[in-house]
């Protein structure tokens, strides 16, 4: 969304800055969240809805309707919590197991050698790799340049300026299954929106997530969702690997369900409530008392059982992680920042121990907070909603690099109470904390392949003009 708000705050500036919206569509929710930057560049949180997820399994729409219903509850939601809003384009996060990478190598040979490289020569090079050999039904989403050379100048981060016979890239592609993107799109369509753009969502989650310092130092983003697990792995300031591991949450609770006998909304209880990503940690004398169906005797629970399921599954997701990793050659030398957990699943007891165990890697949990404004509840902070803060992020990179001229038609719109925290003293903190952290972040000169913006930069997912189909606008 991209309506632009006149709004004055305590000290009397006026913010002039877009309310941008981001959806994210998930197997277990689907979240709506409405943001917009203040003076010192923090997310505002002006709308919050959330919906149980129905229609989607591992990341994929398969029911169109009923994703429908949930993404108009998830923005009904939204509206309840501020009713100023008005919400017509959204930026859309897109996962799913159908999501695949794949490093390509490209050069041309120029025919003016004497002259610097212009930035056409470089469009020219990156869109010869849209001529890749693909399976059939995928689509190419994004080609991401990683490295370049010239002649025999290696790891450069922009030609441009530079001159040689031959320029070359090491490039980072994305694709995914066409169908699976044309059903996200008619989804969001027949909710009433418009989708302004599908960003892949390890990315956006790693927005949301990293500074700058993990950036550089290199890192691995696990967003561990109710249906998949998404990574990104960056190392040098640039995007090495993503993938879509087809395991999440929902597996966790399916094999709770199915090693102990117990219903589904039980095994999801017990999971949040006492699972353990370490058998153990947890008390060989702890039991769980799950009330009988329909007169039957109640069951009991060894807390140890729980956690040896948990630990299982858990263990094999990074299991995978741990083979992307070797896949690309990042062992533990190379990642000094380790790994970022977030998502849903990352609030799991003890799985950064299980993490650091399996991968050989230190590891943290990811919070969205590096990129908010003081002052907003705990339920926006948490791990959950990354992917869709990373989705409002991408929405303001967008908007700052098109210099869009502002809208006359101005109104105004606040931060609603229901969305702030209570303590008066807490929100002076964390305003005074963000206002530091903008003023030591305004000092630092660190080239634009090494900083968030230039990463944001480096991804023009423009897929709606893609995969529209005129059938689609009959729908």
């Amino acid at each position: 969304m991209t309506q632009e708000q006149n709004t004055t705050n305590d000290s009397g500036v006026v913010n002039t800055n877009p309310v941008i919206v981001g959806l994210d569509i998930g197997t277990t929710k689907i979240a709506a969240i409405a943001g917009r930057k203040n003076e010192y560049g923090k997310l505002e949180i002006l709308g919050f809805g959330r919906a149980n997820s129905n229609g989607v399994q591992h990341g994929m729409v398969l029911n169109i309707d009923q994703t429908i219903k949930a993404i108009e509850m998830a923005l009904k939601n939204c509206y309840d919590s501020n009713p100023n809003l008005s919400i017509e384009e959204v930026y859309v996060g897109i996962a799913g197991h159908h999501i695949k990478s794949l490093q390509t190598r490209g050069d041309i040979v120029r025919q003016a050698t004497e002259e610097e490289i212009r930035q056409e020569e470089v469009d020219r090079l990156v869109a010869d790799q849209y001529r890749t050999y693909i399976p059939a039904g995928d689509q190419i989403i994004d080609v991401i340049p990683q490295e370049f050379t010239v002649d025999n100048f290696q790891n450069i981060p922009n030609p441009i300026g530079y001159s040689g016979v031959k320029v070359g890239a090491n490039f980072h592609i994305i694709t995914g299954d066409k169908n699976a993107i044309r059903n996200i799109n008619r989804s969001v369509e027949k909710a009433g929106l418009s989708t302004k753009d599908l960003v892949l969502q390890p990315l956006a989650s790693a927005a949301a997530v990293m500074c700058e310092q993990d950036l550089e130092a290199g890192v691995a983003i696990v967003d561990i969702g109710g249906g998949t697990t998404d990574l990104a792995v960056f190392y040098e300031g640039i995007l090495k690997h993503t993938a879509v591991i087809p395991f999440g949450g929902e597996n966790i609770t399916n094999d709770i369900k199915n090693g102990l006998g117990v219903l589904k909304t039980q095994a999801e209880q017990m999971k949040i409530q006492f699972g353990s990503a370490l058998s153990d940690e947890a008390k060989s004398n702890a039991f769980i008392t799950i009330p009988g169906l329909r007169g039957m005797q109640s069951k009991e629970i060894s807390v140890k059982n729980l956690a040896a399921i948990v630990q299982a599954r858990m263990s094999e997701i990074m299991d995978f992680v741990s083979y992307h990793l070797k896949q690309v050659g990042l062992d533990t030398r190379l990642l000094n920042g380790g790994i970022i957990l977030t998502g849903g699943g990352s609030q799991l007891k003890h799985l950064i121990q299980l993490t650091e165990y399996v991968t050989g890697l230190n590891a943290r949990i990811g919070y969205p907070n590096e990129h908010l404004a003081g002052g907003h509840i705990d339920e926006l902070t948490k791990p959950m909603y990354s992917t869709c803060i990373g989705l409002i992020l991408k929405g303001y990179n967008d908007y700052e690099n098109k210099n869009r001229p502002l809208d006359e038609s101005f109104h105004k719109i606040t931060v609603p109470n229901s969305l702030r925290r209570k303590t008066a003293s807490e929100d002076l903190e964390a305003s005074i904390a963000g206002e530091e952290f903008d003023q030591l972040s305004s000092n630092k000169k660190i080239n634009e392949r090494k900083s968030l913006k230039g990463f944001m930069d480096s991804f023009k997912i423009g897929l709606i003009d893609l995969f529209k189909e005129e059938e689609d606008g009959k729908l």
